[in-house]
């Protein structure tokens, strides 16, 4: 796994208004720290989640896990609510943005590192030409995600 890529490992299973909900923790290093999101995900949707607007920073992904698990069930119930009062109605098109963002920090991170002779520059351009591509992969994909309202992703056909 690269130095900054993104984790998302589960937190909890929470039962909320008749609805059984994944909790994961999305977690990427921002340049600064390390920056986790709550992601509430119905079992029975198999959907890819609805984000809290609230971070969780730390110095490590390990801290920004503890965090999140140190949360109690009511707390995350009350950061659902959050999530689904938020006034984005786009969901998805937001995610596949907050996925670009990332990408391209990630990208910056490298360049930076390489300049500063922290990275050979060989595996540094692999890391750059593969980004890209990843760029190019959730670029296209922002058309089945523009204009979704809702929690759930239009699965592409």
């Amino acid at each position: 796994m690269a130095l900054h890529d993104i984790i998302q490992p589960h937190i909890a299973t929470i039962d909320h208004d008749g609805r059984r909900l994944d909790v994961s923790c999305r977690i990427a290093f921002d340049g600064i720290e390390y920056v986790g999101r709550l992601w509430f995900a119905d079992e029975n949707l198999g959907d890819s989640g609805l984000p809290d607007r609230g971070g969780l920073p730390g110095r490590s992904r390990d801290e920004v896990v503890t965090l999140a698990q140190r949360l109690t069930p009511a707390e995350l119930a009350l950061r659902y609510r959050r999530a689904v009062a938020e006034r984005r109605r786009f969901h998805q098109l937001r995610h596949a943005t907050d996925e670009i963002l990332s990408k391209i920090r990630y990208l910056n991170q490298v360049s930076i590192s390489m300049r500063a002779g922290l990275l050979d520059s060989d595996g540094a351009a692999q890391e750059i030409e593969l980004t890209e591509r990843q760029l190019h992969e959730l670029v296209e994909r922002l058309r089945y995600a523009a204009g979704v309202e809702g929690e759930r992703f239009a699965r592409e056909e």
